[in-house]
């Protein structure tokens, strides 16, 4: 190819109505580091270039992993310029999509629709967006105002009341958009006695991972349940939410339920604290990346439990990262299919359309593949580090499921090894699908070739 068919084709990838999701976060990257490279944003000497990169795409992408400390290595100006590029970044995902979805009737194509629509609605919206934003707006924020309130009961028994309202309200965004930054620097380890701001946490985490759609559709059931005695009746709800609540129950379950087995740090001496700390690291892992025990302690077999369910993450349309909980069930609803000779892919009663097959199983074989290349890319540069494999692809998995658990070598890495974690939490961010869209052009051909048969298995 020559320089100006190259020059050419990166034109066409930058302009195109596809580049509207990505550029959009990339320039909030942009001038988040700017921002929080700034003298007054953190302490002198504390914080590089690369560093306020790497925090600004973890803020953006809504990740939480960390190469410097939040709550000594920042400003007071600098925590609230996270603060907001971490609301930008668990709103923006929400409502750009739904202005992408607005522009997909004229401009982008059927592939490019359906990753949209996939990412936040499971119809067109183009007709109503005004009341979807307003409903997206209003959801959001006042989810994050009552954890707000709920959190500042808590912590001001703990600190002053000025320091206990922005901790209230930082957490409580965290919380929701499914980011895990903390301004303690043990993270919420120092609140392991605390339950009560433990559960609101954990409540923020599952509101926020299940998607726009599912909570609408709850609102609408709680306010019909509310209604009954008037004669309305409560309205069923769609296949997606179903299949949402559904696999994040058992992901949930099934995750505490492994740790516990499994065991945690050697701080839970009890069932209780084992049960209840088990139940918040299921919770967390699934995008959240808070933490109230040390990660760096837990045995083998828990990292890899929170590995696979870092990989899976939340719910389409949410704040969460990962392959999604639908993108799971679909696999697992052809894998069964298939081993049972059926033609027909079941799922909750219902069959799975074809296409929606082929976009599960693409969107499962990028994640595979960007993460075995992310695997090698750790091992490689960061060789020096004397850290087991395993650490290495734990650390990998949270970045490409915006987490932002640690074993605690995010702070050691190679500075190739924080620009690689960049580039993951912007893929796992936007999705690899719709990064697979947004830089490659549909190969439409004519030809058709012969039939091929090879040996499998």
């Amino acid at each position: 190819m020559s320089s100006r068919n190259r020059f050419s084709e990166i034109l066409r990838i930058l302009t195109s109505p596809q580049s509207a999701l990505p550029g959009s976060f990339a320039a909030a990257i942009l001038i988040g580091t700017i921002l929080l490279w700034l003298p007054w944003c953190h302490v002198s000497g504390h914080v590089g270039l690369v560093d306020a990169l790497f925090t600004a795409t973890s803020a953006v992408c809504i990740t939480g992993l960390t190469v410097v400390d939040t709550g000594t290595d920042f400003t007071f100006m600098g925590q609230v310029v996270i603060l907001v590029l971490i609301q930008m970044g668990g709103l923006g995902i929400m409502t750009l999509a739904a202005i992408a979805a607005q522009m997909t009737g004229r401009r982008m194509s059927l592939t490019s629709q359906a990753v949209v629509a996939d990412s936040i609605f499971q119809q067109d919206v183009a007709s109503e967006f005004r009341s979807v934003f307003r409903s997206i707006l209003t959801i959001t924020f006042v989810t994050e105002g009552v954890g707000s309130i709920l959190l500042f009961v808590y912590f001001s028994t703990r600190m002053d009341p000025d320091t206990a309202v922005f901790s209230a309200v930082f957490h409580s965004i965290s919380a929701f958009c499914n980011a895990g930054f903390s301004i303690y620097r043990n993270n919420l380890m120092e609140f392991r006695g605390d339950e009560g701001v433990l559960i609101v946490v954990m409540a923020l985490i599952v509101l926020g991972g299940l998607g726009y759609v599912v909570l609408h559709e709850l609102l609408i059931f709680a306010r019909d349940v509310a209604l009954r005695r008037r004669g309305l009746h409560t309205k069923r709800f769609s296949l997606h939410t179903r299949l949402v609540l559904t696999i994040s129950a058992i992901l949930v379950a099934g995750g505490a339920a492994a740790l516990f087995c499994f065991g945690l740090s050697p701080a839970e001496l009890y069932w209780p604290d084992r049960i209840f700390h088990s139940l918040f690291q299921s919770v967390t892992a699934r995008t959240a990346g808070f933490n109230t025990v040390d990660i760096g302690r837990i045995p083998s077999a828990s990292l890899f439990v929170l590995i696979m369910l870092m990989f899976v993450g939340g719910s389409p349309g949410s704040c969460a990262g990962g392959v999604k909980t639908t993108a799971l069930a679909i696999w697992l609803a052809r894998l069964n299919a298939s081993v049972r000779g059926r033609k027909e892919v079941r799922l909750l009663d219902r069959r799975v359309p074809d296409d929606l097959l082929q976009r599960a199983e693409l969107l499962l074989g990028l994640a595979v593949f960007w993460n075995i290349v992310g695997i090698l890319v750790m091992l490689t540069t960061q060789a020096h580090l004397s850290v087991s494999a395993l650490d290495l692809i734990f650390e990998q998995v949270s970045a490409f499921g915006t987490v932002g658990l640690s074993t605690g070598l995010s702070a050691d890495l190679s500075t190739s090894g924080k620009l690689w974690l960049c580039a993951t939490m912007f893929v796992g961010r936007l999705g690899p699908m719709t990064v697979a869209v947004w830089v490659f052009s549909k190969d439409v051909t004519h030809v058709s070739y012969p039939k091929g048969t090879v040996m499998i298995g």
